[in-house]
């Protein structure tokens, strides 16, 4: 659900992002507006972006390999961050940069009505992009505010589109604040500020969307609720009596790993151990779905070794704590 729904928000910004970027840059032409010239490089920017969350999505579904046991799911963590740094040098960057040469050379606007009727057209493109990414999140993001939902989203389409299209929205306000000051007063300084603003602005959820993506790029753990219930699935209480211990990992938005010490009884027979084993990745595979790749390993439960902690060297029975 997630994937399919992350590729329609991403189409419809892309679509939306195209328009816009093309009647940005014909009211640069006509008015001269530094506003104008940085919406058009960040509409530019959220398309590339776009593109990128494509290829991404595309390259992950590539089997898995001999070099690549575990599948490609990660590449859509490696787009994800690319974006980041692509809106924060061609968005953010040039924006600072033009609205600093605005600022040091200003002039009044040529034909101020063609910026301020792009502008109102990029608003209303841009919430049409904006409120398909907020119905396609509301399908996933469950009981979570909108901040726990970029936070802890592990597939990155949806929260880069949410937090583009947000800004894009922003930075419309700024541009369009900018050019009516400068309309108004003459003075082309504030179109300069307005630019200025919009390149604050980017950078910003640039570095946002970089710490996020960098901690999908480094390995998440499963969420709160699915290890609870794969602890819940793993026990059978005849023969896996418990979780010793337990470590989860995201290969891609929607495949778990999951690797687990699991306590059994001490005169079952080899041949019940694997039948319950067996039966216990059924139950998790049922509970948590995306929990494709999954290791449990035997072991004799020791009050010993779970108070030793969790070092696998600390004691020879094994570490960790019951279930």
């Amino acid at each position: 659900m997630s994937a399919q729904g992350g590729t329609k928000a991403i189409v419809a910004a892309l679509g939306a992002n195209l328009a816009i970027a093309v009647a940005k840059f014909v009211a640069f032409a006509f008015s001269g507006s530094s506003s104008m010239l940085a919406e058009g490089v960040h509409s530019v920017a959220d398309s590339g972006n776009q593109a990128l969350l494509l290829v991404g999505g595309k390259k992950a579904q590539k089997a898995a390999s001999e070099e690549h046991p575990f599948g490609y799911g990660r590449e859509r963590y490696v787009y994800g961050f690319l974006v980041s740094i692509v809106l924060f040098t061609i968005g953010g960057v040039f924006a600072l940069y033009e609205g600093y040469e605005k600022i040091k050379e200003p002039h009044e606007l040529d034909n101020w009505y063609w910026p301020v009727g792009v502008l109102v057209f990029a608003v209303i493109a841009e919430s049409f992009s904006f409120r398909t990414a907020i119905q396609e999140s509301n399908a996933l993001r469950g009981r979570q505010t909108w901040k726990q939902f970029v936070r802890t989203a592990k597939a990155p389409e949806l929260p880069v589109v949410l937090l583009e299209d947000f800004g894009a929205l922003v930075g419309l306000v700024l541009a369009l604040l900018g050019v009516s000051l400068t309309v108004a007063t003459g003075d082309g300084v504030w179109d300069g500020i307005g630019t200025l603003c919009i390149g604050a602005l980017l950078v910003l959820i640039a570095l946002v969307l970089a710490a996020e993506t960098k901690s999908l790029l480094l390995g998440e753990a499963a969420g709160p609720e699915q290890v609870a219930r794969i602890r819940e699935a793993a026990v059978d209480g005849e023969t896996v009596t418990g979780v010793i211990h337990m470590r989860t990992l995201h290969l891609g938005p929607e495949e778990l790993l999951v690797a687990a010490k699991v306590a059994v009884r001490r005169d079952d027979t080899a041949a019940d151990v694997v039948r319950a084993i067996d039966a216990a990745e059924a139950r998790i595979r049922a509970a948590v779905p995306i929990a494709r790749v999954i290791y449990l390993e035997p072991d004799i439960f020791s009050e010993t070794a779970a108070a030793a902690g969790p070092d696998p060297a600390a004691t020879p029975g094994g570490p960790g704590v019951p279930a």
